[in-house]
């Protein structure tokens, strides 16, 4: 009984390890996956891969883009481009149809200026991230799962 009253007060039964209920471990994967579905994550993945595919299929050491001019200089600087948009993606998805245009734009100009665009995979994966990122829409109700509700209304109607 608590002091004072004449109602039972029942307590809250505390973690299995004997921990004070205020000190439960919280699972560092679980935080990341509620922060990643908040989020293009795959779109903004996608397109920084498909960046750094093309800038390690660049064969030429800097030395030699340097003293080749500007027109070899964009095989380097728009790789580099599509990350930093992939990332900010990521980090930063209010923006994320600007970020998705450029990125768009830097893909689809790696095919002229970087072998084909890392040989056609990082140009595609470029591509790819970038239209995922644009067609996110981050509030959307989330949906029930289709399994759960055909089991939930077979249980009714065997039920009733």
């Amino acid at each position: 009984m608590a002091p004072g009253t004449d109602e039972v007060v029942a307590e809250a039964p505390g973690p299995p390890s004997g921990e004070p209920a205020g000190r439960r471990r919280r699972h560092p994967w679980r935080a990341f996956r509620r922060w990643r579905h908040r989020r293009p994550f795959g779109a903004g993945l996608a397109l920084a891969l498909g960046g750094a595919e093309i800038l390690l299929t660049q064969r030429a050491s800097i030395s030699v883009v340097l003293a080749a001019g500007a027109d070899s200089l964009a095989g380097y600087v728009l790789p580099i481009v599509m990350t930093v948009c992939g990332l900010l993606i990521v980090f930063n998805p209010r923006q994320r149809l600007f970020y998705s245009v450029i990125g768009v734009l830097a893909s689809l100009a790696s095919w002229v200026t970087s072998n084909l665009g890392g040989f056609f995979v990082g140009m595609l994966l470029g591509l790819v991230g970038s239209s995922l990122a644009f067609g996110w829409l981050p509030d959307r109700p989330r949906r029930r799962r289709w399994l759960r509700r055909s089991r939930a209304r077979t249980a009714a109607e065997q039920a009733g």
